[in-house]
């Protein structure tokens, strides 16, 4: 299994991008610089962002040079207001830097306070608004009380209610709260002197404060824009930097729903605004979705640390050189170690296998989360069947799970149902689609195959229409379940089907055991057995035959069906020594006359002749 978490260990040829990113940090010295890493979900932006801190972190000599403050305003939705809360944990990260100097320290927890209080206008106003509307504002006594003794740094002071400490000392700082929430000061005025303590700050201590947000995407328009906006407070202050990572279309959609009715362009020019230098996370190439999952396979074996490392390492360093012409091949890979595990060598298979199908598709295009996701799910149903005794390949399992995320609707049912309904559960009408798509001549009959990526699928290895998807299928019943027919036969018709599928030509000695059989159980008769009979090549005397004639005695339905059946063949398939097998039934005239028009063979013909005149 792989950890769907972030990393800074390069598996993407993200190095080169996230080393970019932090030289402009570093030529900056000082000045505000605010850089967006944008790309789709689960591109790989919450892992550039881990690598620009700690490409940063090996260029910063002294270690003392960037503070950095992480922050995922997703963990804050519901729970707190994302502005106040980025402010709040900016403003803590410099009190903490600060602890060594006590004059800094001062200053940092005069930013903090002047951050607190005006968080807790923000809670009196809302409070004011609930009274209002005649709802009870649920905490504000104690979370006045609560941010009230941060703010006065007072952690002597009782509850209210409670008994004083120290009585001058607290009737004073009552006094200075008191005042502040009558008479407060001028928004404007504290936001700019907040401004100018925090850029004080930050020289004071000759650091950068980095700021590092993400998954700004995941969250709904209002926290999104109240991210944004306390990023402004912020911005362009010196000795800043601000890197975003986020998926700008849902930005620019989260700006749209909060300021409706302006123009698209508008909606650009604000995000542009806060963003000085826009970055996008690369998308992956075939040489790269290939290395990625060699490197998680690698990640996954019993190999061991410091070899999985140096694996890693040259496989990143390859793929640097990739614009020269080189290949992250199986050549290169097997030039890496002297031998690999059998299960690995398998898994690199896989891996070329896989690679180009999972760029093409549109289903999944590269994404490195989705493709982990898809190996986590191949993983567990392999542990399943290693759990549950069951032997399933994982080459195969891997491509019938393929299509079972990426085929078109109701094509994936289709295969299921082939191999629930054969004897040995084997999809034998993929072969000639299979064949034909290896050949280059496909072209498909059925609509639920025709796609250019069933075109592409039924190209990998292995073929699938030779193989016994039964285990496979049964593995994958998280999907979708199974359900045959044969699950609503008595144990009595259960048990005579399989005698007559695993012995078809002495179907006569159970026919008064047939005639008790009910209709419905009939019509799942000949579903297996007309299964059976479509991988017949040739129709002279099968074992089979005998066995659907007998059962089609017993009902006029299933004497019809049969009959379509024979309809159906191609003319190459039907020979003579059919003839006289059907000749006594009372559909073969009619039948015999349909396959005279298709023009049969010229030995089929006198067949036919020999058997009218008979």
């Amino acid at each position: 299994m792989w950890a769907d978490n972030d990393t800074d260990r390069d598996f993407l040829n993200f190095s080169g991008v996230a080393d970019t990113v932090a030289a402009m940090i570093l030529q900056a010295k000082g000045r505000p610089v605010s850089i967006g890493v944008s790309g789709q979900w689960g591109v790989g932006k919450s892992s550039m962002i881990r690598m620009i801190r700690s490409s940063l972190e090996k260029g910063d000599s002294t270690k003392k040079q960037f503070v950095f403050v992480e922050f995922n305003a997703w963990l804050y939705q519901g729970y707190d207001d994302a502005r106040a809360a980025l402010m709040d944990v900016i403003a803590s990260k410099l009190e903490k830097a600060a602890e060594d100097n006590p004059d800094l320290l001062l200053k940092a927890k005069a930013l903090l306070r002047r951050i607190n209080w005006l968080r807790v206008g923000k809670m009196v106003a809302s409070s004011a608004v609930s009274l209002s509307l005649g709802v009870p504002p649920a905490g504000l006594i104690g979370g006045l009380w609560d941010i009230g003794k941060r703010v006065l740094g007072s952690e002597e002071a009782s509850e209210p209610g409670g008994e004083k400490q120290d009585g001058d000392k607290d009737d004073k700082k009552g006094n200075d709260s008191e005042k502040l929430l009558k008479d407060p000061p001028s928004p404007s005025r504290e936001i700019q002197e907040l401004r100018d303590s925090f850029e004080e700050t930050l020289k004071e201590l000759e650091i950068t404060l980095v700021v590092l947000i993400d998954d700004l995407d995941r969250c709904l328009p209002p926290t999104t824009i109240s991210t944004l906006e306390a990023i402004r407070l912020f911005l362009f202050l010196k000795n800043t930097a601000f890197v975003v990572a986020a998926d700008d279309a849902m930005i620019k959609h989260a700006v749209s729903k909060h300021f409706e009715g302006i123009e698209d362009k508008q909606v650009i020019n604000y995000f542009d605004k806060l963003i000085q230098v826009p970055v996008r996370v690369p998308p992956l190439g075939t040489q790269e979705v290939r290395a990625y999952l060699v490197m998680l396979f690698i990640e996954d074996s019993e190999l061991d640390e410091s070899t999985k490392e140096r694996i890693r390492e040259a496989i990143g360093a390859q793929l640097r050189l990739t614009w020269q012409g080189k290949r992250v091949d199986r050549g290169f890979i097997n030039g890496l170690l002297a031998s690999y595990p059998p299960a690995l060598v398998a898994r690199f298979d896989m891996a070329d296998r896989l690679a180009p199908i999972m760029i093409n598709t549109s289903g999944i295009q590269g994404n490195p989360r989705l493709i982990k996701r898809f190996l986590n799910a191949l993983s567990i149903r392999m542990s399943l069947a290693r759990a549950q005794g069951v032997t399933v390949d994982e080459a195969v399992l891997a491509k019938l799970m393929l299509f079972e995320r990426l085929g078109k609707e109701g094509a994936y049912q289709k295969i299921i149902a082939a191999v629930t309904g054969s004897t040995d559960g084997k999809p034998g009408f993929l072969a000639q689609m299979e064949e034909e798509a290896t050949g280059g001549t496909f072209k498909a009959d059925d609509p639920l195959f025709d796609d250019a990526f069933t075109k592409e699928w039924l190209k990998l290895e292995p073929s699938l229409a030779d193989q016994d998807l039964r285990g496979a299928v049964y593995v994958s019943r998280d999907h979708l379940p199974i359900i045959t027919s044969e699950n609503t036969l008595s144990a009595e018709s259960t048990e005579l089907l399989q005698a007559l599928l695993a012995n078809p030509s002495t179907a006569k000695n159970f026919k008064a055991q047939l005639a008790a059989v009910p209709r419905a159980d009939l019509a799942v008769f000949m579903d297996r057995l007309l299964i059976a009979a479509k991988r017949e090549q040739e129709w002279g005397t099968p074992d089979i035959l005998t066995a659907c004639l007998v059962v089609a005695e017993q009902s006029e339905t299933q004497r019809a069906r049969l009959t379509a059946f024979f309809r159906g063949l191609p003319n190459q398939q039907i020979k003579p020594g059919l003839i006289p097998k059907i000749q006594d039934q009372p559909w073969a005239r009619e039948l015999f006359k349909y396959w005279l028009k298709q023009d049969v063979s010229t030995t089929v013909k006198r067949a036919i002749a020999a058997a009218e005149k008979g």
